[in-house]
Formats: C-alpha cells, sequence, structure tokens
C-alpha cells in the first residue's frame, strides 16, 4: 500500500470514530429526565459541550456554565457559557454536561 491510501484509511476510521462517538456517546450525556425529576443537572461551574449542528464533534466548544436563567414557571432552561472564544447563551437541549466526578 502506498502513503496515501494509509492516509485516507487513517482519516475514514478517524471520522467513523467521531460520528459514532457524536451520535452515541454524547446523545447519553444530554437524557431528558423532565418526567424522572424536577431538579435540574446542570449548575454552575458545571463543564459542558457545546453542541452546534453545522460542526463535526471535534469542532465543538468546551465551556464552564456561568449562570442561569429560568422560565416563567421557575425551572432553568438557559444557561450562559464561557468558552475560550467567549460567553454563549444556549438553551439546555445544545448543551451536554460532561460527568467529571
Amino acid at each position: 500500500m502506498n502513503r496515501l491510501k494509509v492516509y485516507q484509511q487513517l482519516q475514514r476510521i478517524k471520522q467513523h470514530i467521531w460520528a459514532r462517538w457524536s451520535k452515541e456517546y454524547v446523545s447519553e450525556l444530554q437524557q431528558r429526565c423532565k418526567w424522572k425529576s424536577t431538579q435540574s443537572q446542570l449548575q454552575e461551574g458545571s463543564l459542558v459541550l457545546v453542541k452546534d449542528d453545522n460542526q463535526p464533534p471535534m469542532c465543538w466548544r468546551l465551556g464552564r456554565v456561568t449562570s442561569l436563567y429560568p422560565g416563567s414557571d421557575g425551572v432553568n432552561r438557559v444557561a450562559s457559557v464561557k468558552t475560550q472564544s467567549g460567553l454563549v447563551k444556549r438553551s439546555f437541549a445544545k448543551l451536554c454536561p460532561l460527568p467529571i466526578s
């Protein structure tokens, strides 16, 4: 095999791993517990991935929750996240909390 074929094969494997990781693992982190509990899993200081539908998972930003914004019913649904590029405000549906013990 020449070097180009090896490189293409490595790129294909890398893309396959990222596709599986983003579809299987990250979606498990983002479970909806609306009917199971009333408390939100996100708290100030939580480490999260900021999902972006227009970018591959390798380019998703890592950030830390700085503040939470409750809705009219008192349940937190939006958070401000400090990332490397600045402060962004996202809904909980676009945030994936990372399991850090």
